[in-house]
């Protein structure tokens, strides 16, 4: 199962979002630096490569489906975004073996947009995980966008992290959100069933979006797991002990979700010392996840605490 949005050739869910920002494009009014803010797997980069395709497919064949949210696959914007030679298109996550997003990276693009287009159509730069850029990448992004190039848009994705206010404050801020009903809707459609049936119940809570949901099954396949047999705390041990959640940004926001589904199972009021260990550990996972702080000490601690304990 493919689950990097450049790959989403349907968009489900934010249909008003998307037309939205196409309107605003149509009017000449689209902001040339957006941030797109929202839980980690609710479709924000999905939407983001839908409004760009929409755009930079306007005049080609193939053009985008606006009628059924969907992109098409022989679209020439398309195939080129995905072959990574679209020169209307720069894209900029975080490495896999890295914690933060290198500053190389933004002065790569500093380089780039400072050379002429090959064409009159807008060039759009897409940012990932903006919450991992460390503060060198943020002041040399900065930069560019004090004062960018003509016909440049910046569509920078946060999962609703701390970001430094100088780089938040440069951009117009669009809460992206799914209700709980949306979010298993939307799953269930991108399975073409019901996830609920390949599933533990106690794995899901109303926070879980269909991001977190799809990887968790991703990986359980990969790793020929049986979620409808193994319990909530073997599976996060599993994580842990095999240290699953190195390198890979999906697994490490899963494993934090399924600590909190843990707690939110087992914690009982009238059980002060697991309710204490509760508060400690949601608290340290918070400021982990906000701050990009070591994972693998937090991690081998709670086990040892919690599970070994």
């Amino acid at each position: 199962m493919n689950l990097t949005p450049v790959n989403q050739l349907s968009l489900y869910g934010h249909h008003s979002e998307l037309s939205n920002f196409i309107k605003l494009y149509k009017s000449k009014k689209l902001p040339n630096k957006i941030l797109l803010s929202g839980e980690k797997g609710i479709g924000k980069s999905t939407l983001a490569y839908h409004i760009i395709n929409h755009i930079l497919s306007f005049d080609e064949d193939f053009s985008y489906d606006e009628e059924n949210f969907k992109i098409n696959p022989d679209n020439k914007s398309f195939k080129l975004i995905i072959n990574k030679s679209n020169p209307n298109f720069i894209s900029i996550d975080i490495d896999e073996d890295k914690k933060s997003i290198d500053i190389n990276k933004i002065r790569n693009l500093i380089l780039t947009l400072n050379k002429s287009s090959f064409n009159t159509k807008p060039r759009f730069v897409h940012i990932d995980n903006i919450e991992l850029l460390n503060i060198n990448s943020v002041n040399a992004l900065l930069k560019i966008l004090e004062e960018p190039n003509d016909n440049i848009f910046f569509i920078l994705i946060n999962n609703n992290k701390k970001i430094l206010p100088t780089l938040k404050s440069r951009c117009l801020n669009y809460k992206i959100h799914l209700t709980t009903n949306e979010s298993f809707d939307v799953t269930c459609k991108i399975l073409g069933k019901n996830f609920m049936d390949l599933i533990n119940d106690q794995m899901i809570n109303n926070y879980s979006t269909p991001g977190l949901i799809l990887n968790l099954l991703n990986f359980a396949d990969k790793n020929e797991v049986d979620l409808k047999v193994i319990n909530l705390k073997e599976f996060i041990k599993k994580i842990i002990m095999e240290k699953k959640y190195k390198n890979d940004q999906f697994i490490k926001y899963l494993l934090y979700s399924l600590i909190e589904i843990y707690f939110r199972n087992n914690v009982s009021v009238k059980n002060n010392k697991l309710l204490n260990i509760q508060n400690y550990f949601l608290n340290k996972i918070n400021n982990t996840k906000i701050f990009n702080l070591d994972d693998e000490s937090l991690l081998m601690e709670f086990e040892d605490r919690v599970f070994n304990g």
